[in-house]
């Protein structure tokens, strides 16, 4: 992927992260809005899609909100089949991130 297009799947994933979180535990994300200006670290990681979608299970299964985006595919992108280009999770403390994702490399 093109810088661009990689930085617009990283923002659905936040955003899409945050609403999940949201949803499943407000009470969290108050306390990280509380921490504003700086609330928690984001990382960007890469891993093939099947390894995304490893990473997504492990952190459904820790109970930890997170989206996987799935480009729509586009004629532009990914031969117009979609793709799975990104997941959001969080907010979440590094203890309780599945040792799995810690393992995949950052971008």
């Amino acid at each position: 992927m093109f810088p661009g297009k990689i930085a617009s799947q990283a923002g659905h994933a936040y955003v899409g992260a945050i609403v999940a979180a949201m949803q499943q535990t407000p009470e969290v994300v108050a306390a990280y809005h509380a921490d504003l200006p700086a609330p928690g670290t984001k990382v960007c990681l890469r891993g093939r899609a099947s390894a995304v979608q490893r990473a997504q299970e492990s952190l459904t299964a820790a109970g930890i909100p997170n989206y996987l985006v799935v480009d729509s595919g586009c004629p532009d992108f990914f031969n117009g089949e979609p793709t799975v280009t990104a997941l959001g999770f969080g907010p979440c403390t590094l203890d309780q991130i599945p040792n799995f994702v810690r393992k995949l490399n950052t971008l």
